[in-house]
């Protein structure tokens, strides 16, 4: 059994308390691992380390961040297998998506950032009265970044690497319920060449070390993509601190489908786009709205296909679907099913848990679920559910599915399928969302801006977008 440990001053840690708590295995619901019960005193020992390395990191030239960073997406590289293995143990995604998606993800963060670093430029304006005003950017300081449990090392990456390569030092909380790649990573970092103190991982419970990241004087910037309730609490302790915020929070995304798509491309894509790693990933488009003409047909194609997807082992490639992440988790979506039922859905394919036998016989798997009937007020359509579970409304017209679209408190991502170019503009341009696909779902391009409005969040990830907020920008003006 692997004991976790914090990762501080370029060295792994126990934490302070000498505490650990318990690490699942989804697929199976046995403890494999313990982690750390960091608290607010590890914090404050990340952020002394941090702030002492900040000073020599900030003016370390770009083409030396660079280089460090890529050493540590190498190292990802040469251990990705070790990589794909303990991220499906510990998240209970199937082997394959930790292998095609997560895991490259991540190494494409670092790279990707290491690279861009070296090709930042700021902006410069000639006024007509003889003088010139340029922008200088430089890192905040201490960063402080707060990833979730869905895309472990995914997400992680995505947030330490702008911060890093910025010239920022970071003090990082990985989700305690998927700490065991962040771990890892903190493995490789001496390797890679990163100074001591200059990235900080500290594991536990988000009361405890996610609360100290987010209420520390000493940390002007917080980095958060989790849920939206908690986002409205670190925004309560942050914004009068303040504090820059950047908040990636939930999503009830609508896949809008129009009778003019090209309908197999639509079928297969919207399976992909429901249930992706269990349906646990904020981009899902968890809401189905097809015109009336052919919401039949493809109603009745979506719950064959729903139905034929193999709920197994992650660890085996014939798996389509894995376990959820927790207990507690599972507990939630299965409840949500049931409210399904009290207010007037039906359930057309799922709606239950999966018994699995041998070792995966105390796992936490769910059948893929699709519910119509529901009125739009309904809780199961208005809340976010993050599990394997969609709705399915019709609509008459353009106007009643961007209304349907837009119902919600939520805006983060969306798509339309149509091949009417005229509509695909005009709809886009309507749609309350961050994120708008036409004819197709999760196609990243990691230079364009990321992020939601409404409840979704504040501010956007992504490219540039990323290295902006984790600088400070200063307008020099010369008069000439």
């Amino acid at each position: 059994m692997t004991t976790i440990q914090n990762f501080i001053g370029g060295a792994l840690v126990p934490p302070v308390s000498g505490e650990y708590f318990d690490n699942y295995n989804p697929a199976t619901g046995n403890v494999y691992s313990l982690i750390p019960d960091s608290d607010a005193r590890d914090v404050q020992r990340a952020v002394d380390a941090a702030k002492a390395a900040f000073p020599a990191w900030s003016v370390t030239p770009a083409e030396e961040r660079s280089r460090i960073m890529m050493r540590l997406a190498h190292l990802i590289e040469q251990n990705f297998e070790k990589f794909v293995l303990a991220e499906t143990i510990d998240n209970g995604k199937p082997l394959w998506l930790s292998r095609s998606v997560d895991i490259p993800r991540a190494v494409k963060n670092f790279s990707f950032y290491a690279t861009a670093i070296l090709h930042t430029a700021t902006e410069t304006h000639a006024m007509e009265e003889s003088a010139l005003n340029y922008t200088l950017r430089s890192p905040i300081g201490v960063a402080g970044c707060i990833s979730p449990w869905n895309l472990p090392l995914y997400l992680f990456s995505w947030k330490v690497a702008p911060a890093l390569a910025a010239g920022n030092c970071v003090v990082a909380k990985p989700s305690e319920i998927t700490p065991m790649t962040a771990y890892m990573l903190s493995e490789l970092c001496n390797e890679a060449g990163f100074p001591p103190g200059v990235f900080n991982i500290v594991h536990g419970y988000g009361p405890k070390v996610g609360a100290a990241i987010t209420e520390h004087p000493d940390i002007p910037a917080i980095s958060f993509t989790g849920g939206t309730k908690t986002g409205e609490t670190i925004a309560r302790v942050a914004a009068p601190m303040f504090k820059k915020l950047s908040l990636e929070l939930g999503g009830k995304n609508p896949n809008i489908i129009f009778a003019d798509c090209d309908y197999q491309r639509a079928l297969n894509t919207s399976i992909q786009s429901s249930f992706a790693n269990q349906g646990q990933i904020c981009l899902c488009g968890s809401r189905i709205l097809v015109e009336r003409s052919i919401y039949e047909r493809f109603r009745d194609d979506f719950v064959k296909r729903a139905s034929q997807l193999v709920v197994g082992n992650p660890l085996d490639e014939t798996s389509r679907q894995g376990a959820v992440v927790s207990k507690d988790h599972f507990d939630k979506v299965l409840s949500y099913i049931e409210l399904a039922k009290e207010e007037g859905g039906t359930v057309l394919c799922g709606g239950h848990a999966v018994q699995l036998e041998g070792d995966n016989a105390g796992g936490w798997f769910i059948q893929p679920t699709v519910i119509e009937g529901l009125g739009v007020n309904c809780r199961t359509i208005q809340e976010e559910i993050f599990g394997p579970v969609v709705t399915l409304q019709p609509f008459d017209s353009e106007e009643e599915a961007l209304q349907l679209a837009n119902c919600t408190k939520y805006g983060l991502a969306s798509s339309v399928w149509t091949e009417n170019l005229t509509r695909a503009h005009r709809v886009a341009a309507r749609i309350h969302a961050g994120i708008v696909w036409i004819n197709c779902w999760l196609l990243r391009d990691l230079r364009t801006p990321f992020g939601g409005v409404k409840q979704s969040g504040v501010g956007r990830e992504g490219g540039f977008e990323a290295l902006r907020f984790f600088t400070e920008p200063k307008n020099v003006c010369i008069r000439l």
